[in-house]
């Protein structure tokens, strides 16, 4: 295949204990599902004189480049609360590094593509067709939403059969991401008293990652402050779009502050700060509310990880680290508040407005409210002054009147032009998410019907969720009772 990419391996020439190399393991015949030629551009990919074949061929592993240098990364991780000294990529393999059209380095891995030396006790190291189909559209989803995330660059079926609760068809997805760092990776070495990897491995990080801190006086600290930045910052974002990781084990929580590892995540229906969705998470320990308790409890694994590196003085590197860490809530509260602000159109500063959106959150759960119907409603509410779809989606739709004439009093406080304020707010507030019955829907049409057409109708809806596409509007409703999804599951 003549490819031409402007590759750099960078992480394969850390020392060999970072990883192990690796080769692809060989699938039958290969089916090119989807092919993300949008994201291949902006990678400065070139795949236009290649059949899909070849490319099916390409993205399972069956060829490979000859500037492939194969390796599995190893990593640790706490996995709901538990330490597990060893983990890596059990399933998954880094192809190559390139150089992106924009200058920025990304990793191209294949996940799902077989066993490695870290692959757990029976397990395949393969996936099933659906969660590569789910892993696929919730990433591309989150890109559309403006939430940073590794990307979909490829799907391939496989044929193979995978073993689960029952014979499923198996598939290998092309992920892409500005690496597959994790705090996890701190801890391997971490547990290991390996100080000269975490040197080797922060200063790496500080190189791709975070350049702007190098020359402090303090680096090593200067990066945990700009890792909690970024994090919480994620994590808000998640949060004002009504998303839930999941499964936000230290081992899935990227240091390049990306959504990595969508394996039973979900976007909320019905506002309730207690839902969970994921079939394994039984203790709610990874609930919608406590996304933003759990960052911090995972950036904590990270400081416990280079604590030693901020200053020679223990003392006094505790309490420096102490002291960026105490400030994560307040980041966070800085950005949630910020961000569902923005939700409803606030966009100057008054002391009111935090009781004002606490408010009409608890009147959303009470009111068993759709998360995402209810601020889309409410966006178009401003520009036609008319209420009533707003209203209706409570139970009792007299419930929101004095909230209504709070918030329109507060708005009329900026001055700003209604139309103006209804556009900003349909800018933040999607019409369109991958809501988890439409996801289900997609994925049964594809396994029952071996019939792609609802995922990439799907697909092609999400590239614009914050556009009305009225041609689509059932994809803007809610499930039926019938459809809802209760839980959803990691597929591995």
């Amino acid at each position: 295949m003549n490819i031409k990419i402007d590759f750099d391996n960078s992480y394969s020439r850390l020392p060999e204990n970072f990883y192990e190399r690796v080769k692809s393991t060989n699938v039958g015949k290969p089916q090119l599902i989807q092919y993300n030629e949008s994201l291949a551009q902006e990678l400065g990919l070139d795949f236009e004189s290649i059949s899909n074949q070849e490319l099916a061929d390409f993205f399972s592993g069956n060829i490979l480049a000859e500037w492939s240098e194969p390796i599995a990364q190893v990593y640790a991780g706490h996995q709901f609360g538990y330490f597990n000294p060893r983990l890596g990529d059990g399933r998954a393999m880094l192809l190559w590094e390139l150089i992106d059209k924009e200058g920025n380095r990304k990793d191209i891995q294949l996940k799902w593509s077989g066993r490695t030396r870290f692959s757990r006790t029976r397990s395949d190291g393969k996936a099933p067709l659906w969660a590569v189909i789910r892993e696929y559209i919730l990433s591309e989803a989150m890109n559309a939403l403006g939430a940073p995330t590794t990307r979909a660059l490829a799907m391939v079926k496989t044929w193979e059969e995978v073993y689960r609760e029952r014979i499923e068809p198996g598939a290998i997805i092309t992920r892409v991401a500005s690496s597959h760092i994790r705090i996890g990776t701190f801890e391997y070495f971490a547990h290991k008293k390996d100080y000269k990897s975490i040197k080797i491995l922060t200063d790496y990080v500080i190189d791709r990652h975070y350049p702007e801190v190098k020359n402090n006086s303090n680096p090593y600290l200067s990066f945990f402050e700009a890792v909690i930045d970024k994090q919480v910052k994620l994590v808000a974002k998640w949060m004002n779009l009504g998303f839930i990781h999941g499964v936000m084990n230290t081992d899935n929580t990227s240091i390049s502050w990306e959504t990595i590892d969508y394996g039973p995540c979900a976007f909320m229906d019905e506002y309730h700060r207690n839902t969970v969705f994921s079939f394994i998470d039984r203790d709610w320990r990874y609930a919608f509310e406590n996304q933003k308790y759990i960052i911090g409890w995972n950036l904590m694994k990270l400081w416990e990880s280079i604590i030693h590196l901020i200053d020679s003085n223990e003392k006094k590197s505790v309490d420096l680290i102490n002291n960026a860490l105490s400030s994560i809530a307040i980041t966070f509260d800085e950005y949630w508040l910020d961000g569902m602000k923005n939700k409803i159109g606030i966009i100057s500063m008054d002391d009111g407005d935090e009781k004002l959106i606490r408010e009409l959150l608890e009147m959303m759960e009470r009111g068993r409210v759709d998360y995402t119907l209810f601020f889309r409603y409410l966006s178009n509410a401003v520009e036609t002054w008319n209420n009533t779809l707003v209203k209706k989606i409570f139970e009792r739709e007299n419930e929101i009147d004095t909230w209504l004439s709070q918030w329109n009093k507060r708005l009329e406080k900026q001055g700003i032009g209604w139309d103006q304020l209804s556009t900003n707010m349909k800018q933040v507030n999607p019409a369109f998410i991958p809501r988890n019955h439409r996801v289900q829907q997609a994925i049964d049409e594809a396994i029952n019907k071996t019939d792609f057409i609802l995922m990439n109708q799907l697909l092609e809806i999400l590239k614009n969720p914050y556009a009305d596409q009225p041609e689509y509007g059932e994809y803007m409703n809610p499930p039926k009772e019938d459809e809802r999804v209760h839980q959803t599951f990691c597929g591995t």
